[in-house]
Order: structure tokens, then C-alpha cells, then sequence
């Protein structure tokens, strides 16, 4: 053991390193190491042998223990020390630019948005993203059988509740706790069991429109969505179109689509050569919505609209696909101010 003592003593004082310190306590104190060995030895000795024996060998695990310890604080005071002196800095060089923080570019969009239909009058309703069949689909006058309400379409959590598929849900909540007018918006995250692509995505945002009063009539619907249209483009020459769609939850419904600024609506290859661009849906409240909350459809009327936000940033900023809003890619993320 002596002779096993001052050859840890020579093999320590080698070491340059933390690693070099590890590999000799392993040598040494590991399960198959130098003084596990020796333990080994203790059921070949007489009983009157092995207690003065095992007090040896306990007696040089400490020290060992103990020296390794002392030089390991050494070696890292040293290794601190030399780490300080290569990494002398000159407060006389400039400094390293840093990046500002800034909101994700949807969030911006989703504020802006916000901002301008408040000022049109609008208050902001939030419904919840795990949602009943009932609010989501049925009180929006969608069929038994509709597509929509397809598992392929629609992420179902158990029975009759799923991840919202639209924003639109909070319409019926609101219209049954709340007598007209009415003129909310409705903005937040929605789910579809969607193929992920440049076009779509399982996850998206979107903000939902709704108003209800004894005189609402499309022709408020078209001057509200050509008033939000310009000022969130902020150009005062921006047009709408309606083009004849259906939905469930307006009766007549129409595709909203918005004049290309790239080409001024000459035509391009952002606009498919037709010179306007989709917005969203939009139409006038379904008479059988009303029913469904209570309101009478013979005494008042709505219009509703529906936007992406992700499709509002991609024209605006002319993106091409919308799986870059959720890859946290920097090159990408900095092309947008920060606000």
C-alpha cells in the first residue's frame, strides 16, 4: 500500500489538466480501481488481520480523496488565472452590436389590426381555443353532416369538443349574453387538420367580425371592410370586391378580395395575373343564426366577416409561404421592425 501510495503521489503530479485529475482518480478510487482491488483482499486474510488491514486501506482512500481534491482546486485557479490573461480585453475597441427585440410580425399585424376597429368602434371578444361542437359549429347554423365537422378536418379532443376551427365562435357566446347592437371583433389562434404547406398550416390566426343591429345592411359591411382595407394598407386607393360565395353562417356570403398594390391591379404573379387578392369571407348574418341566440331576425340583421392574419402579413409584405411564421427562423424574423 505504501508502494501504491507513492505511485498516485508521482502520477498526480503529472496532471496538467481536470481531465488528467479524473482519469487517475478513476484509476485509483473507481469500482475496478487501485484500492477496490485491495478490498477485494480482505476475505483471503485471518479475522485478527482484516480489521488493521481494512483501517489501512480506508486510510489511504482518504488520502487519496483528500489530495485530489487539493490538487483539482489548484489546477482550476491556474486554469482561471491563464484563462483571465489570453482573454485581456481592450475597452478601447468598439463594442458588438446587439439586436432589438421586437413583437412577432403576426402580433404586430393582430395589433394593428385591433387598433383600427376599435376606432371604427368595435370592442374585442375572446372566446376559448378548446371549444364545445355546439358554439363552434352548431349555432352557426353548420349541417349535421358538414364537411367541416370531419376528424380530417377537425382536431377533436373527445366527443363533442375540439380545438376551435375559427375564431367565429365567440359570436354565439356573445349574442346570448348580450342584446343588440352588437359590434365586436374577435381575433386569436385557430386549429384545422390541415396538410402542412406553403398554404396552410395546422395552426393559423385569425380575426372574426361580427355586427347586429336594426339597421345593419351590406352596404355597412362594404364601406367598414373598405375603410379597415385602407387604412391598414394605408393606401387611400386600395379596393374591395365581393364575389358570391356560401357559408353556413351568412346568407348571402361573399369572398372579400382586395386590389393589388403590387400591380396597382394591372395583374401579376402575386396576384395570379388577375389583379386582386383574397381577403377572407364575409355576408350577412344567417336568419337562423340569430334564432339559434335568441334574437329576433325580423327586428334585427348582421353582417360578419372572417380574416387570416397570416395571410393579411403575406400580402402585405409579399410572402410566399406561411410555414416561415413558425420555424423561428432569424434571417427571417429580422426582416420586421421592431416596435
Amino acid at each position: 500500500m505504501k508502494e501504491l501510495q507513492q505511485q498516485f503521489e508521482h502520477e498526480l503530479l503529472d496532471c496538467q489538466t481536470v481531465d488528467d485529475i479524473e482519469a487517475v482518480r478513476l484509476k485509483y478510487l473507481g469500482r475496478k480501481g487501485a484500492v477496490q482491488e485491495q478490498m477485494r483482499l480482505l476475505k483471503d486474510l485471518k479475522a485478527e488481520e482484516r480489521a488493521d488491514f481494512g483501517a489501512r486501506i480506508n486510510t489511504l482512500k482518504a488520502y487519496i480523496e483528500e489530495k485530489i481534491e487539493q490538487f483539482l482546486k489548484q489546477t482550476l485557479d491556474r486554469q482561471r488565472s491563464e484563462q483571465i490573461a489570453k482573454e485581456h480585453i481592450d475597452v478601447t475597441l468598439p463594442g458588438r452590436s446587439s439586436w432589438k427585440g421586437s413583437y412577432h410580425p403576426v402580433a404586430v399585424t393582430m395589433q394593428s389590426i385591433v387598433r383600427i376597429f376599435k376606432d371604427l368602434g368595435f370592442s374585442v371578444q375572446i372566446g376559448p381555443q378548446v371549444e364545445s361542437d355546439y358554439y363552434n359549429f352548431e349555432v352557426l347554423n353548420f349541417a349535421e353532416d358538414h364537411p367541416a365537422k370531419d376528424m380530417q378536418d377537425t382536431f377533436y379532443i373527445e366527443p363533442g369538443v375540439l380545438l376551435r376551427t375559427h375564431t367565429s365562435n365567440a359570436q354565439g357566446r356573445v349574442m346570448e349574453r348580450t342584446s343588440p347592437p352588437i359590434r365586436i371583433i374577435s381575433p386569436g389562434k385557430c386549429f384545422r387538420n390541415e396538410e402542412v404547406s406553403a398554404r396552410s398550416h395546422v395552426f393559423f390566426h385569425q380575426i372574426e367580425g361580427l355586427c347586429v343591429d336594426e339597421t345593419a345592411s351590406f352596404q355597412d359591411l362594404a364601406w367598414t371592410l373598405t375603410e379597415f382595407v385602407q387604412k391598414y394598407l394605408q393606401r387611400e386607393d386600395a379596393k374591395i370586391r365581393f364575389r358570391p360565395s356560401y357559408f353556413p353562417f351568412v346568407e348571402p356570403g361573399a369572398e372579400v378580395d382586395c386590389s393589388c398594390l403590387v400591380c396597382s391591379g394591372k395583374g401579376c404573379q402575386l396576384c395570379k395575373y388577375t389583379g386582386w387578392l383574397e381577403l377572407g369571407g364575409t355576408g350577412m348574418v344567417h336568419p337562423q343564426v340569430l334564432r339559434n341566440v335568441g334574437i329576433d331576425p325580423e327586428k334585427y340583421q348582421g353582417y360578419a366577416w372572417g380574416f387570416g392574419i397570416e395571410r393579411m402579413v403575406m400580402l402585405r409584405h409579399t410572402i410566399k409561404d406561411i410555414r416561415l411564421f413558425s420555424e423561428n427562423d432569424m434571417r427571417f424574423l429580422r426582416q420586421f421592425p421592431a416596435i
